[in-house]
């Protein structure tokens, strides 16, 4: 089970794990699941789907629409119409009951109740489901909690990345992992001090043409409906946040007009701030000098999370699908010492800590149980493979029942959050410096703090970490 879970989770990320699997048995995994909430919209020829969930009361409502025509032409949004506009004479709209029984009609009643159970186990306010029919594109936010946002007196509500997952992926699978990251999302925007409540973009598409301005403008239009505001993420490149800008204010981190640089940068520093009160709290070091890091993942965040630990000392572990990203670490740091591995040996390797920048969801109980580190500690969002706090806490007390120290990651990597944030308020005047200054003391002391309390409370930093936010979200 858990080299199956290794594998795809490489396979979709920024490495590939090694044989683990015929591909005939991936190919049929994938297709045992073709369900999707998007199927009657497509057949129905409906644009808009809306699902809400009151964990207050245990009450899930639905509502779909037919908005806009098929044949709308994206690229004239911001100009001829907005979202507030009436896009059609001909349109459907269908309440609770009526939606409800549409899926039922299509044989997905069952898969809309998996849907609420889900939202359910993490007290989700819901999902907003645009179609766009032209692309056969899925665009869905994965929305949390708004308390953070509301009265934040500015347009948008929501943060969170946006990426993009293959068509041909199960539904399913995309939500959870679409939910998950919403629900750390929220967390993370506690922990670092920011007016937005979390969620996270998912769109089911092939790559997107920078230059088709009907493409730009759909993502453009569904992004401002939702009153999210996001960064690129996995699978997008960050060009995309410049060639939407020209659409809507609510997509940053691109390379124009961007005095910070790239967010992977500021992620890894805070990481590096935080992994530093951890060795100091777990090995009693001031120095990571002498300590051995497996780095799992040279992308985005990877490649300067290991700079920042070579600076400190430490002596490295890595691996990578690119080969190139390896050898450029290794031409850039002649006179570190950095073993690389194979992507399947990553999580047996002896180290002392492991510090996880790939894709998440792969830390399950048998991961756990050959695991030889003293530490997991990384800048990966969602490593543990749950659906909820309940069994994120069960997980991390497992690695404590092994002497493992793990903190649950949206505690230490709030730097690209708190970067995204500094340059959707500021623009060109956002001040690289301060930022890292910033970072650096929040991710530190958050760190420091919640490891002490827990220790005193003797329950893990994970289950501590959810203590002391959720009053934020929860109200």
């Amino acid at each position: 089970m858990a080299v199956r879970i290794c594998r795809e989770i490489f396979a979709a990320g920024t490495m590939s794990a090694g044989p683990a699997g015929s591909d005939a048995e991936i190919q049929e995994a994938n297709n045992m699941d073709t369900r999707s909430l998007y199927t009657p919209l497509k057949e129905e020829g409906l644009t808009t789907l809306l699902i809400r969930y009151d964990w207050k009361t245990d009450k899930g409502y639905m509502y779909a629409a037919k908005e806009w025509e098929p044949d709308i032409k994206w690229s004239d949004y911001g100009k001829t119409f907005y979202t507030q506009s009436l896009l059609t004479e001909n349109d459907v709209r269908l309440g609770n009951r009526e939606t409800r029984a549409l899926y039922e009609k299509y044989g997905l009643g069952d898969y809309v109740e998996e849907i609420f159970g889900l939202l359910r186990g993490g007290k989700f306010f819901g999902l907003d489901c645009y179609y766009n029919s032209q692309k056969d594109w899925r665009f869905t936010a994965n929305l949390h909690n708004y308390v953070l946002g509301h009265n934040n007196k500015e347009q948008s509500i929501y943060t969170g990345g946006i990426r993009r997952h293959e068509k041909d992926e199960p539904e399913i699978d995309v939500i959870i992992d679409g939910l998950n990251l919403g629900r750390a999302q929220s967390h993370k925007n506690v922990a670092s001090g920011i007016p937005y409540g979390g969620g996270k973009i998912t769109v089911m598409a092939e790559q997107v043409d920078l230059n088709n301005k009907d493409e730009i403008g759909f993502l453009s239009y569904a992004l401002d409906r939702c009153r999210f505001f996001t960064g690129p993420d996995m699978n997008y490149p960050v060009e995309l946040a410049d060639a939407m800008n020209e659409y809507t204010s609510m997509i940053c981190a691109g390379l124009k007009n961007n005095p910070i640089g790239p967010s992977g940068g500021p992620t890894a520093w805070g990481v590096t701030a935080a992994m530093k009160e951890a060795v100091k709290f777990k090995f009693g070091k001031d120095t990571m000098k002498g300590l051995k890091i497996a780095v799992m993942g040279l992308g985005a965040v990877g490649f300067p999370q290991a700079e920042y630990l070579l600076a400190e000392g430490a002596d490295l572990v890595v691996c990578d699908m690119n080969p190139e990203v390896i050898k450029k670490l290794k031409e850039k740091h002649p006179e570190a010492k950095i073993d690389v591995v194979d992507v399947k040996d990553i999580l047996t390797v002896d180290a002392d800590i492991l510090c996880p920048c790939a894709i998440g969801g792969f830390i399950t109980e048998e991961v756990i149980d050959n695991f030889k580190f003293k530490m997991v500690f990384g800048a990966g969002n969602n490593q543990l493979h749950a659906k909820n706090k309940e069994e994120e806490i069960a997980l991390a007390e497992r690695m404590a029942a092994r002497d493992i120290l793990y903190q649950e990651c949206w505690v230490q990597n709030i730097g690209g959050v708190m970067c995204g944030t500094e340059l959707h308020l500021y623009g060109e005047k956002a001040d690289k410096d301060a930022l890292l200054n910033k970072i650096e003391k929040v991710c530190s002391e958050k760190t420091r703090v919640n490891l002490k309390e827990a220790a005193e409370l003797g329950i893990t930093p994970t289950e501590n970490a959810y203590r002391s936010v959720e009053s934020r979200i929860y109200i």
